[in-house]
């Protein structure tokens, strides 16, 4: 890790405060942006925030983060996005936010896992270093309250492109920008005419990938990984494609990502794994009380 932006970002993770986290029982619900109070699960699963990006949808994530709780958080990879870091340093107060906010939890009992990916691999350096108690590890097997095991990883080296020809994946990884910034007009546009929220970028890749058979390549990939590991299913993130499927007897979960699509994995108590989409904040919908959680938070900001 010898870029000092790097250096930047790990002093971050270093610096440690607290926040006091809830117990309260999870529940199922049609809408979970309508939900008045927060869950609490046993884990969360959260991946490809993409700190650093203009794309990262912080507030979103900080919004969510204030109303679901956990007995334990496993960051499953680009949560900081390294590759753009190092070509333009953007690190706005959104991204102090989240990182912050994680490290509260953490102060206050929740066990947080950081399993690195592509974009945040200076992190891999580490396995077995805690930075603010957060636990960095490189893959780990995940046992659920009913018994299943899942492996959980970023699932970036069963990419073809990413572990065999990096160059095509960095230019990837600027078209994909260009794609956001289109992204971002196009939604302007259709929010004046009162359309609703479309992703160009999550469109364009998904038929590009579509035409490579790329994600369907990949999930199975995955699935036979946990497969050779001796496990129920495999838990990733990577391609930006939240899905909860079987796939020849394997549990196969992609968490999806907080660009685009704002989705994140939560175990319940019983073990059950539910996808949750948090497209808007819960306040939009509803008239969240001041906590003292929620003042906490407001203060530090």
């Amino acid at each position: 890790m010898s870029s000092p932006h790097m250096t930047a970002v790990v002093m971050l993770l270093i610096h440690d405060s607290g926040f006091g986290v809830g117990q309260k029982a999870c529940r199922r619900e049609e809408s979970v942006t309508e939900m008045a109070s927060s869950r609490h699960f046993r884990t969360i699963f959260i991946s490809d925030v993409h700190l650093g990006s203009k794309a990262a949808q912080t507030d979103l994530l900080l919004d969510f983060l204030r109303h679901n709780e956990a007995d334990t958080i496993i960051l499953v990879g680009d949560i900081v996005d390294g590759w753009r870091l190092k070509r333009s340093w953007h690190w706005p107060q959104g991204c102090n936010d989240v990182v912050q906010k994680l490290l509260r939890k953490a102060r206050k009992g929740c066990r947080i896992i950081y399993i690195p990916g592509n974009h945040d691999e200076f992190l891999r350096d580490f396995p077995g270093t805690h930075f603010g108690g957060i636990e960095v590890a490189e893959r780990i097997v995940h046992e659920a309250a009913d018994g299943k095991r899942y492996l959980v990883l970023h699932g970036d080296e069963f990419d073809v492109v990413v572990r065999n020809a990096r160059l095509l994946a960095y230019l990837g990884d600027w078209a994909y920008d260009a794609a956001i910034a289109l992204n971002v007009v196009l939604a302007a546009v259709r929010r004046r005419l009162g359309m609703p929220y479309w992703s160009f970028s999550a469109w364009a890749k998904l038929q590009v990938k579509q035409a490579v058979n790329f994600i369907g390549e990949f999930q199975n990939i995955l699935a036979e990984e946990a497969r050779k590991s001796d496990v129920d299913g495999v838990i990733c993130g990577h391609i930006h494609h939240a899905v909860m499927e079987e796939i020849n007897g394997i549990q196969y979960i992609n968490t999806g990502d907080w660009v685009e699509s704002c989705t994140a994995v939560g175990e319940c108590h019983d073990g059950t794994m539910e996808m949750i989409i948090w497209h808007k904040p819960a306040a939009v919908t509803t008239m969240q009380p001041l906590t003292p959680d929620i003042i906490e938070d407001m203060k530090a900001a």
